[in-house]
């Protein structure tokens, strides 16, 4: 499927029923032969966006998956890079990557709900990883990130403006979801993955009350909406460096 080297449809329907954590293992050895891979020019658009903010001194890619992400970091970062994921298989294949730089780089297996550092980077990225974690899990999220982060550290992701209702991208990923309620209604274990639970005004506000302070940059690389906005946006979220504030939305 996608491609000869990719996965059948069979394999995919076996990581489909499985956990989340062994279907990526499952998945891994292909899995950057497939779509779910973050494409490389959103890799480009997010380095260049943070190259002027930085250089920073260690960074962290959370959700690592392969470690596409890590490149990212290599570029904007001067002294260690670290990706962690709770999938050992990803991680492997992680292990494999040649990374361009002169970082040195290391990988953490750990879940991202339960991070293992305290204050230990100055910048964490992540890439697609948040449809696998349920709105009321994005507080816990957000408090490891920013335990994660020294003060004034940054956090940041990119944010695909959701597609028009109506249209055949909006009725993909409705189809999607729906799929999966109905699958983790009737199987066990579930496997967590939605397209439309992550909402950038809820995410604001939770970053906001974990500690953060948010911002947002456009990638105008991407090109803008019809109404003007942008196609594809980069949350940029500073850790501050007292306790949590109110919240702030993000937009």
């Amino acid at each position: 499927m996608f491609s000869p080297e990719g996965p059948t449809l069979r394999e995919l329907a076996v990581q489909a029923l499985s956990s989340v954590e062994h279907g990526y293992d499952l998945l891994a050895p292909k899995f950057d032969r497939t779509p779910y891979r973050t494409p490389g020019p959103l890799l480009d658009a997010v380095a260049s966006a943070l190259e002027p903010m930085g250089p920073f001194g260690s960074g962290l890619d959370l959700c690592c998956g392969t470690g596409a992400g890590v490149d990212v970091l290599a570029r904007v970062c001067r002294d260690r890079v670290t990706g962690t994921d709770f999938s050992a298989g990803m991680l492997a294949v992680a292990r494999g990557r040649i990374v361009p730089g002169g970082p040195e780089v290391s990988w953490v297996r750990a879940d991202a709900r339960a991070l293992p550092f305290r204050s230990a980077f100055d910048l964490v990225v992540t890439f697609g990883a948040f449809g696998h974690f349920l709105p009321r899990e994005l507080p816990g999220l957000f408090a490891g990130v920013r335990a994660a982060l020294r003060p004034g550290g940054c956090f940041a992701f990119p944010v695909v403006a959701p597609p028009r209702p109506g249209s055949r991208a909006y009725w993909s990923l409705l189809g999607f979801d729906a799929a999966m309620r109905v699958r983790n209604a009737v199987w066990r274990p579930p496997f967590v993955m939605y397209y439309r639970t992550f909402r950038l005004g809820l995410a604001g506000r939770e970053l906001a009350r974990a500690g953060f302070r948010v911002g947002l940059r456009d990638l105008p690389s991407f090109g803008h909406r019809p109404d003007g906005s942008p196609r594809v946006r980069l949350v940029v979220a500073r850790r501050l460096s007292g306790g949590r504030v109110s919240p702030r939305p993000a937009g």
